[in-house]
């Protein structure tokens, strides 16, 4: 696909987009009028041994919107993504920074890493359901977080917001391992939901999925944004155009760390954006 056919293609789903946002009602520019911010990213650098992964990073996760991290290959856009709930820690990182959760800095000394991964959860590139029955993998980390109420009740619901119940409600009993690469993406959303989180993280979520499942998982990200925050890493600039909201655009800076150079709304980013630079990505000039 030519500049040209990328600029057409990201231009119809942005129209869409658009028309939609003068029916219902345009976000304000100035995203502080008119959403609140879910996670507050301020100064944030993130290290492995001597190699600096990002640099100096500064976002407002606005909440109950879909934020789009978009870059190259190696700009560090999931380490950030990792960064939101301390996932980074456990592959050895160190981060320097702020991200305020509720006023409250998750990388405080007297934070528990543990409820801030029930809080702010994670759904992976490739779908890992445990090799356990359907049932038994949606219930995992709620049991873990300690949940008492009805077990029936809660896969049934989870099962329906990732909407999935309809295709396995008769055979919750068999393994999660058996459902399609689709289904099982599903099933680790309808497993995070269940633990009740206020955001969830999708690093790359319909990369080793076909079309059709694709298309399931970004009308479920649009059903789920009504309820919670979502941040996705995608290399896939017409799935950013389609799903998100806002799109935060990543590249290696002086430093040879990843950075935020540009973020907006995401109809703003494709279609006007401030720097040549990230024109160049969205249409495909590089990256």
């Amino acid at each position: 696909m030519n500049d040209d056919d990328l600029k057409k293609d990201i231009s119809i789903n942005l129209s869409d987009r658009i028309i939609e946002s003068v029916n219902v009602g345009t976000v304000d520019a100035d995203m502080s009028t008119s959403h609140s911010i879910a996670l507050g990213i301020s100064k944030l650098s993130v290290y492995y041994g001597f190699f600096q992964a990002i640099d100096d990073v500064d976002l407002d996760i606005p909440e109950k919107q879909i934020t789009a991290i978009i870059g190259p290959s190696g700009c560090g856009k999931t380490t950030l993504l990792r960064s939101l709930n301390r996932m980074n820690e456990l592959s050895g990182a160190r981060v320097e920074g702020e991200v305020l959760y509720r006023g409250q800095n998750i990388y405080g000394s007297d934070v528990d890493p543990v409820e801030v991964r029930r809080r702010i959860g994670m759904v992976f590139q490739k779908p890992n359901p445990f090799p356990k029955s359907i049932y038994e993998n949606v219930l995992w980390g709620a049991r873990i977080n300690g949940f008492t109420g009805d077990e029936d009740e809660l896969v049934e619901k989870a099962l329906r917001q990732a909407v999935l119940w309809d295709e396995v409600k008769d055979k919750l009993n068999d393994s999660g391992l058996s459902l399609s690469g689709g289904q099982q993406q599903r099933l680790c959303i309808a497993r995070a939901v269940a633990v009740r989180p206020d955001i969830i993280l999708m690093d790359e979520p319909c990369s080793a999925l076909d079309p059709i499942a694709t298309l399931k998982i970004e009308q479920l990200m649009h059903d789920l944004a009504k309820n919670y925050t979502i941040v996705i890493v995608t290399h896939n600039m017409q799935q950013a155009a389609r799903v998100s909201d806002y799109c935060a655009m990543m590249l290696i800076d002086d430093s040879a760390a990843g950075s935020i150079i540009e973020f907006d709304e995401t109809t703003t980013i494709f279609t006007r954006p401030s720097l040549q630079r990230t024109e160049d990505y969205v249409t495909g000039r590089f990256g």
